[in-house]
């Protein structure tokens, strides 16, 4: 009861899925029918589809025209350029169709952009190929003598393998004075022959006589085929066997094993001894039976011996004679009918194992065409696709159990590149059977994706000085796309107007390069940013910030600030000055920076080294000692100014010393000094003369200097002059704070020793040092001042 309610609940479907097939092909689908005789060449003609479906060969090859036989095995070619449609090979109505009056094969006609199936038919006309042919040569029938006339004995019947009028037409037996020949046609058309007795044997006359059966078709020109029968007569007897029926008719499930009885067969002779022993024997079968079914002649029971398929043959027919010990026999019919089980699983035939489509294609975009066939009846035939898995795809049927694999939502190749779909077909019987088809489907790249940086700031690092097109870093960006739309290319991103940069980057690798030796004095970091681009169609970008810092090297010896002059400078000290008393302060700068310019001061030579003590650090030359009376009026210190660099660079300064009793007595013995005598003519001479020539020779020089100057600006104008610190107290290289900076002024006519310390005046620089130096220490001493110290 509840198998018949879901047959019930079932059959509204059905009838909804069979009015959308044919709703679906009468819309969109269109028949082609053609005929071609067996036997045929290979590539024989069959049709011109392009032209009956009024489309231009170019259409058929744009569209990838293809046509797939039902079935697994391919028999027709479709020639795209031409629209013609031939046979691949020489085709045998005998064996594509044995069973059937009518051999018509299925093919479909596969259209793309837009997807088009069309179905159409080939009917393989038969030709006069095969001759009739008697299973076999010879026939033997024991008929007793006292067979009366008008009995009738049945003929095993030839087969011709061609049908209709190419078919078994008539049969013909040999002149003989006991036999005729009686042709019957049963409702199926088969022909029938029997053999009548017309007079009655005599065996004592006449024993044994052999006849020539002939069976001819009714092709042109005929073909026949022939078959001896041999009539054995023998002694009388009375009695023949009698089947309990004539017919019977059996019911057999296809799955039925070896060894199960069909049918118990039941013949009876009212002759005792051995007339009345019956034996069976198969006289007549369908083809194949032999093998399928055995029949054991003394009990006649017939028993499976073979595998029997629903699918292949649905009814079997055999004729069974039974025979006693007299030769009296008796015949019946066996028909057997196989009932289907759900012994086949559902075929899946796909147009392709392997699809492909783009990762923006829209949802329900057509992806793969595929048909279920399962070769049962019924529910057992009747089946269901499914998807396994959580996919973005979908099933959608059409008609004639061919269905569409569609997307179901939007792809992303960078999140799956390729999908491995597995269909499930499953049929209705009992049990259910299923099959099982991958289709692998692979998405195309678009670039949908920028080329992404590995950081968005790059900080790389090079020292000065560096050789040109040296490299300094890298950097890199990577694009979730594939092929050339994940090619990367990097390039400098330059302002409109923007001088040309010092870096460049190169294109394939994103390796990065200095064009040209750096300064560290004049640029300390450079910043640009850098653009990555892909190769896809539009191309997609990305940018960066590259910053590179400078590294400082040594490159810069230590500038003295004061004492400065080629001579030194002169300091005076009182005779009175006690240990610590600061004479003066060294000054120097360094233009290179950190370690660098890191400065150590150091007496490199001194007159009285004992007197005199200099600061490392600060610079600060004082008195180690308190001065004495025996100590000289005059020093002369060479001060070494070293950096902290590797290699380290110096510089040296001269620094004269003069001890004074008094500051101010001496300043006014200098001013009210009468002037020295005036040399003689002669030296003032000599003296004019050098001084000519030292004057010239500086000319000469300073105008050589310039234009070596010039030609080196003309080389190098993008290389300015080192900067140093705007201001010296600003400086952490040892220099003098602006507080500290004084100057000793002695006041003209003055015999007082009083100091005055005033504030910085007008500022002396050593030749080479720019304005923007820090303020020196001033001294405002005249000639008389330095010719004092050189006396006293």
């Amino acid at each position: 009861m509840a198998w018949n309610g879901r047959r019930s609940a079932g059959r509204p479907r059905q009838v909804i899925v069979f009015l959308l097939c044919v709703c679906v092909w009468q819309s969109g689908a269109e028949s082609l029918r053609y005929s071609l005789a067996e036997e045929m060449e290979r590539d024989s003609f069959v049709g011109n589809i392009a032209q009956d479906l009024g489309l231009a060969p170019s259409q058929l090859a744009a569209r990838k025209a293809r046509v797939v036989s039902e079935g697994s095995q391919q028999l027709f070619r479709l020639n795209p350029s031409s629209g013609v449609l031939t046979a691949k090979e020489s085709l045998d109505r005998e064996e594509i169709c044995p069973q059937s009056e009518t051999c018509t094969l299925f093919f479909k006609v596969f259209l793309e952009n837009p997807l088009q199936l069309i179905r159409g038919e080939v009917e393989v006309l038969d030709m006069n190929d095969n001759s009739p042919t008697f299973p076999e040569k010879e026939m033997v029938f024991h008929i007793p003598e006292t067979t009366l006339p008008g009995s009738s004995f049945p003929l095993k019947n030839a087969r011709d393998k061609d049908v209709g009028s190419n078919g078994l037409q008539n049969y013909s037996l040999g002149s003989n004075s006991h036999f005729s020949l009686a042709v019957t046609t049963r409702n199926d058309g088969a022909k029938y022959a029997e053999l009548v007795l017309d007079r009655q044997l005599d065996r004592e006359e006449n024993p044994e006589m052999n006849l020539l059966l002939t069976a001819t078709d009714g092709g042109s020109p005929p073909r026949s085929g022939t078959a001896q029968i041999r009539i054995v007569v023998l002694d009388a007897n009375d009695n023949a066997p009698v089947f309990s029926r004539k017919v019977y008719e059996v019911r057999l499930a296809e799955d039925s094993p070896r060894g199960q009885l069909v049918v118990r067969l039941d013949a009876t002779d009212a002759d005792e001894g051995s007339y009345g022993k019956v034996h069976y024997a198969l006289t007549e079968t369908s083809e194949g039976c032999q093998q399928l079914f055995d029949l054991n002649p003394g009990t006649g029971e017939i028993r499976v011996s073979g595998n029997l398929d629903y699918e292949e043959k649905k009814k079997h027919e055999m004729v069974v004679k039974a025979t006693d010990g007299g030769g009296l026999s008796a015949h019946c019919k066996v028909l057997v009918e196989l009932v289907d089980v759900n012994d086949n699983a559902p075929e899946i035939q796909l147009t392709s194992h392997t699809a492909s489509i783009p990762e923006d294609a829209p949802p329900r975009t057509v992806v793969a065409l595929f048909s279920v066939r399962d070769r049962d009846s019924g529910d057992n035939g009747r089946t269901e696709c499914t998807i396994e898995g959580d996919l973005p795809f979908t099933l959608t049927p059409t008609f004639d159990n061919y269905y569409e694999l569609r997307t179901s939502a939007a792809l992303d190749r960078e999140t799956t590149a390729e999908y491995n779909i597995s269909i499930r077909a499953t049929d209705w019987g009992q049990p259910r059977l299923s099959s099982r088809q991958s289709v692998r489907v692979q998405v195309w790249d678009v670039n949908d994706n920028a080329p992404a940086f590995s950081q968005e700031l790059y900080s790389l690092w090079v020292t000065e000085n560096n050789s040109p097109m040296v490299r300094i870093g890298s950097v890199k960006a990577r694009d979730a796309d594939a092929g050339s739309n994940a090619r990367v290319q990097y390039a400098l991103v330059r302002e409109e107007g923007e001088e040309q940069p010092a870096l460049s980057v190169n294109a394939e690798s994103g390796d990065v390069y200095a064009l040209r030796s750096l300064d560290y004095e004049r640029l300390r970091a450079l910043e640009v940013r850098v653009r990555a681009t892909d190769g896809g169609r539009p191309a997609l970008s990305a940018q960066a910030v590259l910053r590179v810092l400078v590294r400082d090297e040594n490159d810069n010896a230590p500038v003295v600030l004061h004492p400065g002059g080629e001579s030194g400078a002169g300091e005076l000290v009182p005779r009175w000055a006690p240990a610590g008393y600061l004479v003066a302060k060294v000054v120097a700068v360094d233009a290179d920076a950190g370690q660098n310019a890191w400065l150590s001061y150091e007496l490199a030579k001194a007159t009285e080294p004992g007197l005199f003590r200099l600061a490392p650090h600060s610079g600060e030359l004082r008195t180690a000692r308190a001065v004495a009376e025996r100590d000289a009026p005059r020093h002369r210190l060479v001060v070494l100014v070293r950096d902290r660099g590797q290699p380290p660079r110096s510089a040296s300064a001269t620094l004269a010393v003069a001890l004074l009793p008094r500051f101010s007595d001496a300043h006014v013995r200098l001013s009210h000094e009468p002037p020295p005598a005036e040399p003689d003519q002669t030296l003032r001479l000599y003296l004019i003369a050098c001084l000519a020539c030292v004057s010239a020779l500086c000319l000469a020089t300073g105008l050589a200097a310039l234009l070596i100057k010039v030609r080196r600006d003309r080389r190098k104008r993008d290389e300015p002059l080192p900067t140093f610190p705007t201001a010296v107290a600003d400086s952490d290289a040892g220099s003098l704070p602006r507080s500290l900076v004084y100057d000793v002024c002695l006041a003209a006519g003055t015999l007082s020793s009083d100091f005055h310390f005033l504030g910085p005046l007008l500022p002396c620089f050593p030749a080479g040092v720019p304005p923007g130096a820090a303020p020196q220490r001033i001294s405002v001493c005249s000639q008389e001042t330095s010719k004092l110290g050189e006396g006293g």
